[in-house]
C-alpha cells in the first residue's frame, strides 16, 4: 500500500461499510462540546473528552452523579449514598486522596465555577433533575482551567424549550427515600427562562445517614437586539441536616452492614449547610470575533460535628466571588482557518473559620478562629490552527498566581498566622489526523500544577497555621484516536504517561481529620468507549479503564514507594443496553465492574472488587397536553455485598462503607405543555 493515506481511507471506509448499515434508523448526532472553552466537534480536539446526555442523567434514581458518570472511563466515582461525606470523584487517579469532597479538580455548572480558589469543590445545590449534558475532560488541564484541573467536569442545565412546559414528579423507594420537585420553561419573545426545585428526604441504608435537602434553581436568557445575549443565574440550596454513619472496620462490618461507629452517633456526626450562587454573564458573537464577560457570587454557610471531642465541631463563613473576560478571533491565518482565544479568570475566597469542642453533640469552647483568604488571578491563550483538511492542531498558554493567607484570631496556642505565594505557568500542545471520519489518531503533551487546599495544609500537632506541604506538578502525554462510523458507532481510545512531583498523599486519617504529605508518583493507563446502535432503538455502551497508578519516591514513608495508589482499582468497566420504542417504552440495563483496590499506601488491605447491576423501566404516555412518566428501577439487582466508599489510610482500619443491597425505587413525572 506504501502508506497511502488515501488508499488507507478507502479500504478502511469499505470494511466499515460491509459492517454496518448504510442508512440506520437510529442515527446518532455530531456531538459538540466546549471543553477548550469555545464549541468545537468532540473528533476535532486532540486529548480525551466525554459526554453524558439529559437522558441517561435524568432517567435514574437521581441519587448521585456516579449513576450515569459510571460510563466514562478514568472517572472513577464512590460515596453516592453518604451525603455527610459528598461524592468522591477521580479521574485518572487525580482526586482520590479525598478525605471528603473534591479534590483535584475542577467542576463548572452553567459556566459557575463549583471549585473556591483552593481548589475544594462543593455541589450541594447541584439538583440532577435538570441537568441537560455532562462534559469530562479525562486528563489535566491547567492550561486553560488552572490549579487543580487534574480533570474537568463541565455540567449544563436545562434552558427553558420553546413551547412552555409544568412539571411536578414525585419519587419513592427503599430505606424511606422520597424526592419532590418542579420545573417549568419555555420562551417569551427575547426571553428564555428555566426555573426548577426539588426536595429530598431519605433515611438512608445504614444509620445515622439520614438526610433532608432542599433546592431552588432559576436560569434567564435575554437576546438583545444587538444580537448579543445576556445570562443570569441564581440557585440556591438548604440541607439542614445530613448525617454520617461513619467508617467500619472489617468486624463492624461483618455483624452489621447497615450499623454506624458508635462515635459517629455519640457526638452526631453530620454537617448542615446553606449555599447562594448568583452569576451573570454577557456573550456576543461579531462573526470572526466573539466576547464573552462573566461575574458570580458564592454565600457558603458550613456546620459540621465531627466523632471527637477536641475542636470535633468546625464552621465556616464563605464568601467566594469572581469573574473573568475572553476574546476570540477566527480570522484566517496565511489562508489556514485559525481561532485565537485570550482570556481572564480571578477568584478571592474569604472563609471565616472556628472550631469548638463536640461535647456528644452541644457546642463546646472555642478551640480555633482564623479568617482563611485566597486569591487566584489567571491569564491565558489558546490557538487552534488548521494545516490542511486533514490535519488540526491546537497549544495552550497560561499563567497563574495563586495566594493564600491565614490570619489566625485565636491565640491561646500562639499565632499561626502565615502567607503562601505561587506562581505557575502551565502549556500544552496536540494535534490530531483526520486520516478519515471514522478514525482520527491524536497525541497532545503538556504540563499542571496543584495547590493543597486549606485543610490539606492541616498540621497533626495543632489546629490552624501551614503545614509544610508543597503543590504538585504534573507532565505527560496522551496518545489514542476516536471516531464515528456511518452515525451508528462512536468509539475512542487513549493511552496516557504522567509523571506528578509533590503529589499531595494521605498519610494518616483518624477522628475525622485527614493529614498529608507530599510524594512523586508515576500514572500510565489505557481508556477505552464505545456507543453503538445495535437495532431501531437498541444502543450498547462499553466502556473499560485500566491504570497502573504508583508511588514513585515518597520520602516520609518509603516503604510505600512502588505500591499502588490507595482508593482507585486498576480495572472497571461498564457496560448499558438502552432501549427506546417509539410508543414511549424504555428499559435501561447497566453493569458496573470494579476490581479490587487497596486502602492503605503500604498495600497491607486490599479490598476485594464487585460487580454492581441496576435495571429501570419506563413508559412516557401522551394525553393531549399532558404527559405521564411513570418508571421504575431497581438498584444493585443481585444483591451484592460491596462497599460505596474506602476511607483511605484510616489509622483505626475504618476503611469501609457499606452500599446497601438490592432496593427499589418508583417515579412518577407529569408535565403539562402549553399552547399544543
Amino acid at each position: 500500500m506504501n502508506g497511502n493515506p488515501s488508499r488507507l481511507r478507502a479500504i478502511a471506509a469499505g470494511i466499515a461499510t460491509a459492517l454496518l448499515p448504510l442508512s440506520p434508523a437510529h442515527a446518532m448526532d455530531e456531538v459538540l462540546v466546549t471543553a477548550t472553552r469555545v464549541e468545537r466537534n468532540v473528533l476535532d480536539l486532540p486529548f480525551s473528552v466525554s459526554t453524558v446526555a439529559q437522558d441517561d442523567v435524568q432517567s435514574r434514581q437521581l441519587i448521585g452523579l456516579d449513576e450515569s458518570m459510571a460510563r466514562v472511563p478514568g472517572v472513577f466515582i464512590t460515596d453516592r449514598y453518604n451525603y455527610g461525606r459528598d461524592l468522591r470523584i477521580s479521574i485518572r487517579g487525580f482526586g482520590a486522596r479525598s478525605n471528603f469532597g473534591i479534590r483535584g479538580l475542577r467542576v463548572y455548572v452553567d459556566g459557575i465555577p463549583a471549585t473556591a480558589p483552593d481548589g475544594q469543590t462543593a455541589l450541594d445545590d447541584l439538583d440532577l433533575v435538570n441537568v441537560s449534558r455532562i462534559e469530562v475532560i479525562r486528563g489535566p488541564a491547567s492550561a486553560l482551567y488552572g490549579s487543580s484541573a487534574g480533570g474537568v467536569i463541565n455540567i449544563f442545565t436545562e434552558d427553558g424549550p420553546e413551547t412552555p412546559y409544568a412539571e411536578v414528579g414525585a419519587s419513592r423507594g427503599s430505606y424511606d427515600f422520597g424526592r419532590y420537585h418542579f420545573k417549568t420553561g419555555g420562551q417569551s419573545g427575547p426571553l428564555n427562562y428555566f426555573v426548577s426545585g426539588s426536595w429530598l428526604d431519605y433515611d438512608g441504608f445504614r444509620r445515622n445517614a439520614d438526610i433532608e435537602n432542599r433546592k431552588l434553581n432559576s436560569k434567564f436568557a435575554y437576546n438583545f437586539a444587538d444580537g448579543s445575549v445576556g445570562h443570569l443565574i441564581v440557585r440556591y440550596a438548604d440541607a439542614p441536616d445530613e448525617l454520617d454513619p461513619g467508617g467500619l472496620n472489617a468486624a463492624l462490618v461483618a455483624a452489621d452492614r447497615g450499623g454506624a461507629r458508635p462515635q459517629q452517633i455519640q457526638y452526631d456526626a453530620g454537617e448542615k449547610v446553606e449555599d447562594t450562587k448568583v452569576a451573570w454573564s454577557w456573550e456576543k458573537d461579531l462573526g470572526v470575533h466573539e466576547f464573552t464577560v462573566r461575574n458570580y457570587y458564592n454565600w457558603r454557610d458550613f456546620y459540621g460535628r465531627l466523632p471527637f471531642q477536641n475542636g470535633g465541631i468546625s464552621a465556616f463563613e464563605r464568601f467566594f466571588f469572581g469573574g473573568g473576560a475572553q476574546y476570540s478571533n477566527s480570522t484566517a491565518l496565511a489562508g489556514h482557518a485559525n481561532r485565537i482565544t485570550l482570556g481572564l479568570d480571578a477568584d478571592h475566597m474569604t472563609d471565616e473559620r472556628t472550631r469548638n469542642d463536640n461535647l456528644n453533640g452541644a457546642e463546646g469552647p472555642l478551640t480555633l478562629a482564623e479568617d482563611q483568604t485566597a486569591d487566584t488571578v489567571g491569564i491565558y491563550l489558546q490557538n487552534e490552527f488548521n494545516v490542511n483538511e486533514h490535519i488540526d492542531l491546537q497549544a495552550a498558554l497560561r499563567y497563574d498566581h495563586a495566594r493564600f493567607e491565614i490570619d489566625d484570631k485565636f491565640l491561646g496556642d500562639g499565632d499561626q498566622s502565615g502567607v503562601l505565594k505561587f506562581n505557575e505557568i502551565t502549556w500544552n500542545i496536540g494535534g490530531v489526523w483526520h486520516l478519515f471520519p471514522g478514525l482520527n489518531p491524536y497525541a497532545n503533551y503538556g504540563t499542571a500544577f496543584e495547590t493543597p487546599t486549606f485543610t490539606e495544609y492541616a498540621q497533626a500537632t495543632q489546629l490552624g497555621g501551614f503545614a509544610n506541604v508543597a503543590p504538585q506538578r504534573t507532565r505527560g502525554w496522551e496518545a489514542g484516536f476516536k471516531g464515528a462510523l456511518l452515525e451508528r458507532l462512536r468509539y475512542d481510545f487513549a493511552y496516557y504517561s504522567m509523571n506528578v512531583e509533590d503529589e499531595v498523599a494521605t498519610v494518616a486519617n483518624f477522628n475525622g481529620r485527614a493529614f498529608f504529605n507530599n510524594a512523586d508518583t508515576d500514572r500510565h493507563g489505557i481508556e477505552v468507549s464505545m456507543v453503538a446502535g445495535l437495532l431501531d432503538g437498541l444502543d450498547l455502551t462499553v466502556s473499560y479503564t485500566h491504570s497502573d497508578l504508583e508511588f514513585d519516591t515518597f520520602k516520609s514513608n518509603v516503604p510505600a514507594e512502588g505500591n499502588a495508589l490507595p482508593g482507585v482499582p486498576s480495572n472497571f468497566g461498564y457496560i448499558e443496553l438502552d432501549y427506546h420504542h417509539d410508543c414511549g417504552f424504555y428499559a435501561k440495563w447497566d453493569w458496573q465492574f470494579v476490581g479490587s483496590l487497596y486502602a492503605d499506601n503500604l498495600n497491607t488491605t486490599k479490598v476485594e472488587g464487585y460487580d454492581v447491576s441496576n435495571i429501570v423501566v419506563g413508559y412516557d404516555y401522551q394525553l393531549g397536553q399532558v404527559t405521564l412518566s411513570p418508571s421504575f428501577g431497581v438498584n444493585n439487582l443481585f444483591n451484592q455485598k460491596y462497599n460505596t466508599d474506602i476511607r483511605i489510610e484510616d489509622n483505626f482500619r475504618r476503611y469501609f462503607e457499606p452500599a446497601p443491597g438490592r432496593n427499589i425505587f418508583g417515579m412518577l413525572r407529569v408535565r403539562y405543555t402549553f399552547g399544543t
